[in-house]
């Protein structure tokens, strides 16, 4: 991780990108700590995807939890059928 100051990262933005596309995380520090973070597509697809994994999960096991408390009312297909 680089932590550099904006003007920096203004004058070798194209040094910085290329940084950051090898694998390199940027921190550009600014006026009252409003800093910004500067990572890969590909890095950020995979933090997005992890917590979209994250959600589901938590989904799952919110599903489990109701389940095993008796939460749900078990249908056949027959029952389903007659409520469309």
């Amino acid at each position: 991780m680089i932590a550099i100051k904006s003007i920096e990262m203004r004058d070798k933005f194209k040094a910085y990108c290329d940084k950051v596309v090898s694998g390199e995380t940027v921190i550009v520090t600014r006026k009252d700590n409003q800093n910004v973070v500067v990572l890969s597509e590909k890095e950020y697809n995979a933090m997005l995807k992890a917590a979209r994994n994250a959600d589901y999960l938590a989904m799952i096991d919110k599903s489990l939890a109701e389940l095993e408390n008796g939460g749900f009312i078990p249908k056949d297909l027959e029952e389903l059928r007659d409520h469309e």
